[in-house]
């Protein structure tokens, strides 16, 4: 029976009508025409029940929706670093003297790091005290021309009075008030000299303090790039002796956001992350910044998305890799279907095979087989098909967010427990 119920009408009046006529007749044809209609109507019910299978044996798969909690997650891959990382290094070229600390040793701002061989620079410190010394000398040459001049002024000015001015001669007296002038100018360029001499002084005196290198800030030595008796140039760019960072128990996870994930990033939302060095463990962090500049790279735009992270055990060191995980949606106890309910489209209804007879022609036929078709969709609104009386029926249902692979639904008529279709088998053959 159950062959039977599987077999298409087709085939039962098939055989009634292969059958002997004389076959039909009289009292024993009576019973085999009963028998033979019982057969054919049970195979006609067995055909309705499952009317979701196909003459070839096709069936749906269903799914019930239920309600549960939806978790949107976003990944992306980056490095960790520092919060505050400072490149030391030397604005004074010389040989290193000494080199006093190594990597992983923690320093307190001002402590001292590296000391360039002070020769040199004690050297110009002395010639700058010289020079200062020979301007202060100049300034009281031109102190005491000045004074001279004056003086010479003074007495020719009373012997003209006393002359009644004949005596000295105009031009003499022009000649020494020049003098004078020339005396008071003359001071005050030696003056002047004097304040340029210790400027350069005081110049050669900075350059003497930064040969010593010392730790602008409270940290840990990260990189140490020197040994001592190597030479230090500075030129365009300054050579950088030590990478300290001030402070790994916060450090920040720098990620690359997708361009596809970033409209779902926000400031403050959670996140988690892996390392390799760390492997099953978790660690939390927060989103603190997401940047507003793309980078390209291989053709694929991402955005640098920065993360606070928690790094009190020192667990966690810089440079390490780590693949994070973005919380940017949480929904409780919401109605859920799976994506492919989404998608999924039933398969056209074949017309109705010519010749099969007057019962055939009678008896709805199944879909033969599904045909590529998308799900209809109009005005935003989605649907699903659900299976009543294994019959699919169109649902309209509107959708929420997704995790990809399971839908929330926010309206529509769809209730939790109901079987959506989410594919069609067709019969091995």
């Amino acid at each position: 029976m159950k062959d039977a119920a599987h077999d298409s009408p087709d085939a039962l009046l098939g055989v009634l009508n292969s059958a002997p006529k004389g076959a039909l007749r009289g009292h024993k044809g009576r019973w085999l025409l009963a028998g033979a209609g019982g057969v054919l109507a049970l195979a006609v019910i067995g055909w309705l029940v499952f009317s979701g299978d196909d003459d070839s044996g096709g069936r749906y798969v269903a799914e019930a929706a239920q309600t549960g909690n939806l978790v949107v997650t976003v990944s992306a891959s980056g490095t960790l670093q520092p919060t505050k990382s400072v490149d030391v290094g030397s604005e004074q070229s010389g040989t290193l003297a000494s080199v006093l600390v190594q990597e992983n040793d923690l320093v307190k701002k001002g402590q001292l790091l590296a000391q360039i061989d002070p020769a040199k620079l004690k050297d110009a410190v002395a010639k700058s005290k010289a020079a200062l010394a020979a301007a202060e000398a100049s300034v009281a040459q031109a102190q005491a021309t000045v004074a001279e001049a004056k003086a010479s002024l003074g007495r020719m000015r009373q012997v003209a009075q006393l002359s009644g001015g004949k005596v000295p001669a105009k031009t003499e007296l022009e000649t020494a008030e020049a003098g004078v002038l020339r005396a008071v100018a003359n001071e005050a360029a030696a003056r002047a000299s004097v304040t340029q001499a210790q400027a350069v002084l005081k110049t050669d005196e900075t350059n003497l303090a930064k040969g010593t290198i010392r730790s602008p800030v409270d940290g840990v030595v990260l990189t140490r790039k020197v040994e001592p008796g190597q030479t230090v140039v500075a030129a365009m760019t300054i050579p950088v002796l030590f990478t300290l960072a001030e402070d790994l128990a916060r450090m920040e996870l720098q990620i690359k956001v997708d361009e596809a994930d970033v409209g779902t990033v926000r400031i403050g939302q959670p996140a988690s992350f892996t390392v390799a060095a760390w492997p099953g463990r978790n660690f939390p962090a927060t989103i603190q910044r997401v940047g507003l500049g793309s980078t390209i790279t291989d053709n694929v735009v991402t955005y640098k998305t920065v993360l606070t992270v928690a790094n009190d055990d020192l667990a966690l060191r810089p440079g390490m890799t780590a693949t994070a995980s973005i919380v940017t949606a949480n929904r409780e106890n919401v109605l859920l279907v799976p994506n492919a309910a989404l998608r999924f489209a039933p398969p056209q209804a074949e017309a109705s095979k010519p010749g099969g007879g007057i019962v055939a022609g009678l008896l709805p036929r199944p879909p033969s087989g599904p045909k590529a078709r998308p799900a209809v969709n109009r005005a935003g609104a989605s649907q699903v098909w659900v299976l009543d009386n294994n019959v699919p029926r169109a649902v309209a249902v509107k959708t929420g967010v997704s995790n990809g692979r399971l839908t929330e639904i926010v309206g529509g008529e769809l209730k939790a427990g109901m079987a959506v279709i989410t594919d069609y088998r067709e019969a091995k053959k």
